[in-house]
């Protein structure tokens, strides 16, 4: 071990980083520069790989909407899926860039009243004083808003855009990954029983076989809100490639390197805590509320979860597994600790994992042969899933814990990680 410490120091002093991305004029520097130019190496391509499973999706919305069918629905399904893995890695950048939270609202809003974009079933339940709740993007070619008609004629990604949140409701979600999700599954209306939305191929039929009514329409909404998809995550790739002077990458790596690492350290520790355990966990299970899963529509809520947490270890690590199986690493947290406190790297290396391995076990009784996802884990009276849900979010606080006290080796005073007003 004491070899492997000196062989560390020597290399973090001769700026070795592994896999580095960065062009030679950022791989000088002291270590803690090294650390925060691959965490933005890692957003790059964290981002970059979004945009290009987007771009997939993309195509074979392209492909569905010229000639539908049960097979093509389901192509997209999957689809769809692949691209939350690496979008939902991306989330620990949310937290402490506020370029990144600020753009996000158009990306992964949720929950949505689902009423302002299709039809939903008779017992639909909305937001109470949402006007937005019940408008129906898709049958309806213009909007009447107190005084004013929103034309509808055509439904472009602008409008999709300007419609997003609105009325300054954060229910009327018109955008972003869920949007999508949406339009491929429709309502899931079985509670927390076992099956995720049913929406037919058919909605998509032109002619006399469509269902749902406004087939034409509903497939341009969806061309919209993915085509808007693909270019938001362009432009928030673009906003961490290297050789740019005028972008965010340049800006954080021009700021001191302490500032780095508290964002770093707040978005990690802010992620867990107050998102992951509280919002996305905690929440759902203490109201039974499937209106709080996720990915409500879909039941893919297990591995999003999943995919959040392996973000967190992503940065202290700094390593990211690209969709293609190559790896992006260089300089970590963890390299940083090792030298500061051997003992407080290894015990957070082994909370990650075992958040990895707890949030793992959701994955497996999701996709397992007992099909259990997340809406039901959390229906009053299911111990097990109730056992599960409660060991998820002790296991992230432990490791919120840990990462306040890598923060304080690092000299990152006052680092207080969003709670989202919950209690742990």
């Amino acid at each position: 071990m004491q070899k492997r410490t000196l062989t560390l120091a020597i290399a973090l002093a001769a700026g070795i980083s592994g896999c580095s991305m960065l062009p030679m004029s950022e791989k000088a520097g002291t270590p803690e520069q090294q650390v925060v130019a691959n965490y933005a190496d890692i957003a790059h391509a964290t981002f970059e790989d979004a945009y290009l499973t987007a771009v997939d999706l993309q195509k074979s919305v392209d492909m569905f909407i010229a000639n539908p069918s049960a097979q093509g629905l389901e192509q997209l399904k999957a689809q769809w899926k692949i691209a939350r893995a690496p979008y939902q890695q991306s989330e620990v950048f949310r937290f402490g860039n506020a370029i990144v939270d600020d753009w996000e609202g158009q990306l992964n809003a949720w929950p949505l009243d689902e009423g302002l974009i299709d039809y939903v079933d008779g017992d639909y339940q909305h937001e109470l004083g949402n006007p937005g709740a019940e408008l129906n993007i898709i049958s309806s070619k213009q909007l009447q808003l107190g005084s004013e008609t929103l034309d509808l004629a055509q439904i472009t990604s602008d409008k999709l855009a300007d419609l997003n949140e609105l009325g300054g409701s954060e229910a009327n979600v018109a955008t972003g990954y869920h949007a999508i999700e949406f339009l491929l599954w429709g309502q899931d209306l079985n509670g927390m029983n076992s099956g995720a939305g049913e929406r037919p191929y058919t909605d998509y039929v032109q002619g006399a076989d469509c269902t749902g009514g406004n087939c034409d329409r509903r497939g341009a909404y969806l061309k919209a809100a993915t085509d808007l998809l693909v270019s938001d995550l362009a432009e928030m790739r673009d906003q961490w490639a290297a050789g740019d002077s005028d972008n965010y990458r340049a800006t954080l790596l021009t700021d001191s390197p302490e500032q780095g690492l508290r964002k770093m350290l707040y978005g990690m520790g802010s992620l867990s805590l107050g998102e992951l355990a509280g919002e996305r966990i905690k929440v759902a299970m203490e109201a039974n509320s499937t209106e709080d899963e996720h990915d409500c529509f879909s039941d893919n809520t297990h591995y999003s979860h999943y995919y959040d947490a392996k973000g967190v270890q992503n940065i202290y690590l700094g390593e990211y597994k690209r969709v293609d199986g190559s790896v992006v690493s260089g300089t970590s947290l963890s390299d940083l600790i090792q030298i500061k406190n051997q003992s407080l790297d290894s015990s957070l290396r082994a909370q990650l994992s075992k958040t990895d391995s707890t949030l793992q076990e959701m994955v497996d009784l999701a996709e397992g042969p007992q099909q259990i996802k997340f809406d039901m884990m959390i229906a009053a009276g299911n111990a097990q899933g109730e056992e599960l849900l409660n060991r998820s979010i002790s296991t992230l606080v432990e490791q919120t814990r840990y990462i306040e006290q890598v923060a304080a080796a690092l000299n990152v005073d006052a680092l207080n990680p969003d709670t989202a007003d919950h209690e742990f």
